[in-house]
């Protein structure tokens, strides 16, 4: 049986727990060994489980070459507690496995974990309220607008029924608040993240309803030249001594306190003060609730700038003071395991193991203690570790997006009637609202040297026919009867423009159209 990748999803850890132990238990030689003069068959001795385990697991893209010899140990530990080997004489339920001689066998049936029950299944991340939606959030109001100088070489261009202005109506939207923004946040957030692990939803690998939205507008806006967030809680700070100490070992050798003992092994408390501070926290710094989506974002280590983007959005939902903290850290491991002229902070493993092994529990667990909660967090702190500049930046495409739609909201919009669509406009100059008094003086005098310059274009216009005039002229009038009236006051200053129009009717057809009514005479009725 080959080892398969598991990619992002729920219930991941369970998935790798179940396949781990498939191939461990179908491809693990087994053959006989004696023991205190006795012949074992079908068994195996601890060192030659320790053996062929640690080599899979090196070999498993789902945990890869970080995986070392005291990992296994510790996983075979966790496999002879929970029943998936026992010693020869059938006894298990204790995690007193060595890596030595001692035999070992399967029983005869590997208790697989089962899956929990899943929540109700639920397509999308709930959004937020479409405030474009008039029945939902949009309220809208008929208000006053200021009339636009119109230019009549732009009307006639356009066609717009010689200078019509079509009416149009302002949108005003519903004041943004404090929670409505960080709603916002917090969707489009989720949404950004369950798109990058390609999954139909985010229950099952995080309770959204836990997921606080002020946590992600802090870590994305107060932070530092550095890019590390700033508390506003200065109480939830590092200590000034880990601090210091911190500072000390990532200086290294060059400390800027000069006052600091130097005695032979003085590195080495410094570290050990550090990783005692880290290692008693009650909780880890991706915290419980965080646990299944960021082992979630494991399965795409083999993309790696796509898990870059998902670790991106999931440490933004951390609270602050864990970023900072984490932050700090990852910075420190980053510089001392690159850094040559530290001396070896211990005897027994590398500087950039140490690391890796002293940093994994404090910043990954699970707190159901998920028995692979040792390999997943060494895999997840060496990947934070190699990329932590890049995953600890702030998604600039993210915060683009939210802060464009969040201005979108609260700009004022522009509705034409006989159109579905808004029209934005970011900065309004001839559409604001005004008093009512000051909209009719507007509309009785703003606007009426334009319309009169048209309808004098009209009026003189030599290129147009007699009848075409008459028609965009009457058409005028019914649009702006007072411009109209005011070029044309009597009949006669029409006639100066159509003649014809005052010329009377030959008699003839006047009394040929026009003859005397007779009445219809009502008559008896035949009926007798």
């Amino acid at each position: 049986m080959e080892p398969r990748l598991v990619g992002p999803g729920p219930y991941r850890a369970t998935r790798l727990w179940n396949e781990t132990i498939e191939l461990f238990r179908g491809g693990m030689p087994l053959r006989k060994h004696r023991s205190h003069f006795r012949s074992y068959d079908s068994c195996f001795t601890a060192s030659e489980a320790v053996d062929w385990l640690h080599v899979l697991l090196r070999h498993n893209q789902n945990f890869g070459p970080e995986v070392t010899r005291p990992q296994t140990v510790q996983l075979l530990k966790k496999f002879l507690k929970n029943h998936v080997i026992e010693d020869i004489k059938g006894r298990w339920d204790k995690e007193d496995f060595a890596d030595n001689g001692h035999l070992y066998r399967f029983p005869p049936s590997s208790p697989l974990k089962p899956y929990p029950k899943r929540p109700p299944y639920r397509k999308e991340i709930p959004r937020f309220p479409d405030w474009h939606d008039p029945e939902s959030r949009t309220f809208q109001k008929h208000i006053p607008v200021k009339p636009v100088v119109l230019n009549s070489e732009k009307l006639k261009r356009h066609s717009i029924a010689i200078g019509e202005v079509p009416a149009c109506r302002l949108i005003h939207r519903r004041e943004l608040t404090q929670a409505n923004v960080e709603e916002i946040w917090k969707s489009r957030t989720l949404s950004h993240l369950q798109k990058i692990l390609g999954l139909d939803s985010l229950d099952e690998v995080l309770d959204t309803k836990l997921v606080n939205p002020k946590h992600i507008i802090q870590n994305v806006y107060n932070i530092n030249k550095q890019g590390i967030v700033v508390l506003e809680d200065k109480s939830k700070e590092l200590p000034h001594w880990v601090l210091s100490a911190m500072k000390c070992l990532a200086n290294w050798p060059s400390c800027s306190d000069s006052k600091q003992p130097t005695y032979p092994g003085f590195e080495r408390d410094v570290f050990k003060t550090i990783a005692d501070y880290y290692g008693h926290m009650k909780e880890p710094l991706l915290t419980f609730q965080l646990f299944d989506v960021f082992v979630s974002v494991l399965g795409l280590l083999q993309k790696k700038k796509l898990a870059i983007e998902a670790l991106q959005i999931c440490c933004l939902l951390l609270p602050p003071e864990n970023r900072r903290k984490l932050q700090l850290l990852m910075r420190l491991m980053a510089r001392i395991s690159l850094n040559k002229d530290l001396p070896a902070l211990c005897d027994t493993a590398g500087t950039r193991s140490l690391m890796v092994q002293a940093f994994s529990h404090c910043i990954l667990w699970s707190k159901d203690e998920v028995d692979l909660d040792e390999l997943l967090a060494a895999k997840l702190v060496t990947f934070l570790m190699d990329n932590y500049q890049e995953i600890f930046s702030i998604p600039s495409s993210l915060q683009t997006t939210i802060e464009e739609h969040v201005a979108h909201l609260r700009r004022v919009q522009i509705k034409y009637p006989g159109t579905d669509s808004e029209t934005t406009l970011p900065a309004p100059s001839f559409c604001h609202q005004i008093s009512t008094d000051e909209f009719e003086y507007q509309r009785a005098n703003g606007s009426q040297q334009p319309l009169a310059a048209l309808l004098e274009e009209i009026t003189m216009n030599k290129e147009i026919s007699t009848k075409e005039k008459n028609k965009k002229l009457k058409q005028f009038q019914k649009s702006y009867p007072d411009v109209y009236k005011e070029r044309f006051p009597t009949p006669e200053s029409e006639a100066v423009l159509f003649p014809e129009k005052n010329r009377q009717k030959p008699l003839l057809l006047m009394w040929t159209f026009k003859k005397p009514f007779q009445p219809f005479q009502r008559t008896r009725s035949f009926r007798t």
